[in-house]
């Protein structure tokens, strides 16, 4: 049997936090032709918790480059309300940190452009750090000068010559990175001695509370929670000195770093946090068991709703070819005998299907000719974007529907 170590701190892997069992990459989106030739890969999704440093983490069956290649689909600025919270994020840190055409800012994972764009706006210098082709040709038509790289040890010192930041993002991306401690070891090089590093995360504690387990996927090599990130953070010589709760990704965390011997001091909000993690008992082995009965409840759930739909002879379809609905589709075992399609408003994701289920995806448009008589809304997150910009299905009596953490029709 292989043992498993902790990605972090090395020790062994004993104790199970959800087994997900076998599923595709849930962005890897098939053409007509890929469909056809039935050669789709599953591998196992199996997620584990450390006993020694509590860093919740999925088996690395997945190589980061079998993930992130130049097909990889994801462009945040698909999200008009992901889009509209970078560009709060920028202005933020403009006024509080004071910067201007002196200062530079540096974005790792920087996709398309979605953040590093306001900066530009707002005459402030702008580097991107992205591993993906596509995107970081998007982000460069947008006038976002971008780095194709994977980011960690190996290209700080490269990414430094270029100068150094007065203020680093990496948002959501921390938990993407399947050897975690290289990749915050690249950010000290990078920054000032008085810079300011930015991580956004979704909370481990919203995940467990809320049962979003669709937030797991092989994209996604860990779920953070501060007790963790501190750690990784300080064993490479940085400290977290405030925190901000967001509601993005269904409760994220921003937490603010910098090096370990610079000015800021530590927040109230930071020691208000790393309590309630203590309080929740996420510093007790204990508290991670027990999560896979309350995930099989929310399946059966859902299962139940389609069943009963199709009795009563209703139409369904799906709107987001988002990963955490591939997850859940997935792990449901939902396929096109359930629900129709899904409706997507990106052009990338168009005319492909969704990994596993296979469902076809369509504009957002070609809901008028689908005429579903419920529309399951998968990226919960979104889901009051979501409703404005398909309300005309309420024209032919369409409800909307959500299924996680719980399987329920929105009035």
């Amino acid at each position: 049997m292989t043992q498993h170590l902790c990605r972090f701190c090395k020790t062994p892997l004993v104790d199970t936090f959800l087994d997900l069992g076998r599923q595709p990459l849930a962005n890897s989106y098939l053409s007509a032709e890929q469909l056809a030739a039935g050669t789709e890969q599953a591998y196992p999704l199996h997620v584990r918790v450390c006993r020694k440093c509590f860093l919740v983490q999925a088996d690395d069956a997945v190589p980061a480059d079998a993930i992130f290649d130049d097909g990889y689909a994801y462009f945040s600025s698909y999200s008009t309300s992901w889009v509209e919270h970078a560009k709060r994020y920028a202005a933020a840190m403009t006024e509080r940190f004071g910067l201007g055409p002196q200062s530079l800012v540096v974005e790792v994972a920087s996709n398309d452009g979605y953040l590093l764009q306001h900066f530009v706006a707002a005459g402030v210098p702008v580097l991107g750090v992205e591993p993906t082709a596509n995107t970081a040709e998007a982000a460069v038509a947008r006038g976002v000068p971008t780095e194709v790289a994977f980011f960690g040890r190996a290209t700080d010192k490269a990414l430094a010559a270029r100068g150094k930041a007065d203020l680093m993002a990496a948002n959501n991306v921390l938990a993407h990175v399947p050897d975690i401690g290289d990749f915050v070891a690249g950010f000290p090089e990078l920054l000032k001695p008085q810079g300011v590093l930015t991580f956004e995360f979704p909370h481990l504690l919203n995940l467990i509370e809320k049962v979003q387990f669709d937030t797991i996927y092989h994209e996604h090599y860990s779920y953070l929670s501060l007790l963790a990130v501190e750690q990784v953070l300080r064993a490479n010589g940085l400290k977290p000195f405030d925190v901000e709760l967001l509601t993005t990704h269904g409760g994220s965390l921003r937490l603010f770093c910098a090096h370990m011997d610079s000015d800021h001091r530590e927040t109230a909000a930071l020691a208000t946090l790393r309590e309630r993690e203590a309080t929740a008992g996420l510093g007790r082995v204990e508290t991670y068991a027990g999560f896979a009965p309350r995930v099989e409840a929310v399946r059966d759930s859902f299962r139940a709703f389609l069943a009963a739909e199709k009795k009563a002879g209703r139409r369904i379809a799906a709107y987001g070819a988002a990963a955490k609905g591939n997850t859940f589709l997935n792990y449901c075992g939902t396929t096109t005998a359930d629900i129709e399609v899904v409706f997507d408003a990106s052009a990338a994701k168009q005319g492909r299907f969704l990994p596993g289920s296979h469902l076809p995806i369509l504009a957002p448009a070609d809901v008028d000719a689908v005429k579903p008589d419920d529309l399951v809304i998968l990226p919960w997150n979104l889901k009051d974007e979501i409703m404005g910009q398909m309300a005309r299905i309420r024209d032919w009596g369409g409800r909307f529907v959500t299924a996680s953490p719980e399987t329920k029709v929105l009035p």
